[in-house]
């Protein structure tokens, strides 16, 4: 229940604001009460404000934009979490034919889905496939060669995730863990533990890594809460979105209620051509893509969140209690 409250900070924002508003226009500022009224609104304002202000374009890009057309380095992703329930292949197959994309990952897919999606396998023939009837199969299609193919279960039994070792068209690898952890809820897990253990343990292994990373999928959790800033301190990888928007994802049917679930986290190797939050294909998420790209040079000047010491000790807290680490995170090759 309070983890929970993560999510409609944007919302308690947009309220509070409008408390305070009501309470300068409406109420007697010379009463006491109505001071502690608007002192308490505005404190509320400010305090969300804070948390979701660098997701918007008044925050400095932390990504920067790449200024140049080679498409050798480029590398354009998109992830869809398509709703197992949902029949509406023909519309995600249409973006992607439309897109175009390098990588595209799927989430909540089943035989069902892997079926037929197989027609885009004539034009992206490397794949990764896991499907699974309990709203957790994964799907990876690739123009791109794939190398060092695994499918783990790190935290949970039933609960998968890919991670793959991509040759971009220049010949560099390009290391990529693609997730959907499952989220804190009453009818998945009472508490965030599993999720949060997941997204550390691969946010230390990356760490330690020297090759360019990507990590995408369904997070189960918003950008700016408090365990996506730690998984962005111990990983040191970069959000494209800070600067630039939310990109909301989630839920498709309530645009009162939407917040960015689905991620794409970077080192610092790349830059961005595009980001686009893609039309509904029917599932309670939209699709997102992402354009990057293999810029290491210009991009070794980006800078993101830094870990200290509360947050290691952090880190292993939430590790140690779930009885996982880095190590039961595949690895790929490091050499090209």
């Amino acid at each position: 229940m309070v983890r929970a409250m993560d999510f409609p900070r944007l919302q308690i924002m947009v309220f509070s604001s409008a408390l305070l508003i009501a309470g300068i226009l409406f109420l007697d500022g010379r009463q006491p009460l109505t001071l502690i009224l608007i002192s308490t609104s505005a404190l509320c304002f400010v305090w969300h404000l804070w948390w979701i202000l660098p997701y918007t374009p008044l925050w400095p890009k932390e990504v920067k934009w790449c200024n140049e057309d080679n498409p050798e380095k480029k590398l354009s992703i998109i992830t869809s979490n398509v709703l197992t329930p949902n029949k509406n292949a023909k519309a995600l197959i249409e973006l992607v034919q439309k897109f175009r994309p390098d990588i595209l990952i799927t989430l909540e897919s089943d035989g069902w889905w892997q079926e037929q999606l197989q027609v885009l396998e004539a034009d992206m023939p490397f794949t990764v496939k896991c499907p699974l009837d309990n709203l957790y199969g994964m799907h990876l299609y690739s123009k791109l060669p794939l190398h060092d193919q695994e499918i783990s279960f790190l935290v949970e039994k039933d609960i998968p995730s890919i991670h793959v070792s991509i040759e971009l068209r220049t010949g560099d690898r390009v290391r990529a863990h693609f997730v959907h952890p499952a989220p804190p809820s009453p009818t998945e897990n009472s508490e965030s533990a599993e999720r949060d253990a997941e997204l550390i343990i691969i946010a230390k292994s990356i760490r330690e890594s020297n090759q360019p990373v990507l990590v995408t999928g369904d997070l189960n959790d918003v950008a700016w809460s408090s365990t996506t800033r730690l998984f962005r301190k111990i990983s040191g990888l970069l959000d494209p979105r800070i600067g630039r928007g939310m990109f909301n994802t989630f839920h498709v049917k309530y645009p009162l209620l939407r917040w960015p679930l689905d991620h794409l986290f970077h080192s610092e190797h790349f830059t961005v051509n595009l980001i686009k939050r893609l039309p509904s294909i029917g599932s309670d998420h939209f699709p997102l893509f992402i354009s990057l790209s293999y810029n290491p040079l210009k991009g070794a000047h980006q800078n993101g969140l830094k870990a200290d010491g509360e947050d290691y000790d952090r880190a292993k807290e939430i590790t140690d209690k779930k009885g996982v680490s880095k190590e039961d995170v595949p690895q790929p090759n490091e050499e090209n």
